[in-house]
């Protein structure tokens, strides 16, 4: 390996996120999940969890879909979500979904910087109540057209540039946070030897 491409595997575990992660339930379309590991790879994020109950897992997700955003992305597959949201809350604070209600917040009132879930549900149906049931509260991207809805690639993409922008005004990003645990379990899952990086 060269020094170069040690030099950028350190800068990137530096900015690895392990306070925020994203839940997908009942993604159809393969194109839209794999949007959305492009997006967490570009903000910091270390994994995802991916739940489906209508469908079977749709497995690894072609590199050319994700511009080989999945070979960073540790991804996390769930059937049940009573277990998928058990191994979320073993490490994230609070659970908050997509889900347009007469309780929902405004994204922008979402405190992000503390250790947070954020699930988004099926392109048509949206989430389910199992899973709805798991979450803290609900919040929407505001929107004035007609239309009030995005694409989930969209929606997740807008609602994780604001959670950066909330992290790096508390310069989340210019220290690194993972533990040896945590950049152990990365680079095993990127295939890299730590004595190699």
């Amino acid at each position: 390996m060269t020094e170069a491409r040690k030099n950028r595997i350190q800068e990137v575990l530096d900015k690895r996120q392990n306070d925020i992660t994203i839940v997908l339930e009942n993604i159809f379309d393969p194109h839209n999940i794999a949007a959305v590991l492009r997006t967490c790879d570009a903000v910091g994020i270390m994994e995802i969890f991916v739940l489906n109950t209508m469908k079977p897992n749709h497995g690894s997700y072609e590199n050319r879909r994700s511009s080989s955003a999945a070979k960073w992305m540790m991804v996390h597959h769930f059937s049940d979500p009573t277990e998928c949201f058990t191994a979320v809350k073993k490490k994230y604070k609070k659970i908050y979904s997509t889900h347009m209600s007469e309780a929902s917040k405004s994204m922008y009132s979402l405190d992000m910087t503390e250790p947070i879930a954020l699930v988004f549900g099926n392109e048509r149906q949206g989430l389910t109540r199992a899973s709805l049931n798991f979450c803290d509260g609900n919040f929407i991207i505001p929107q004035v057209g007609m239309i009030q809805s995005l694409n989930i690639s969209v929606a997740c993409a807008v609602t994780l540039y604001e959670a950066f922008r909330q992290k790096n005004n508390l310069n989340h990003y210019h220290e690194p946070k993972l533990n040896n645990d945590e950049t152990n379990s990365l680079l095993n899952f990127w295939n890299i030897e730590s004595d190699d990086q």
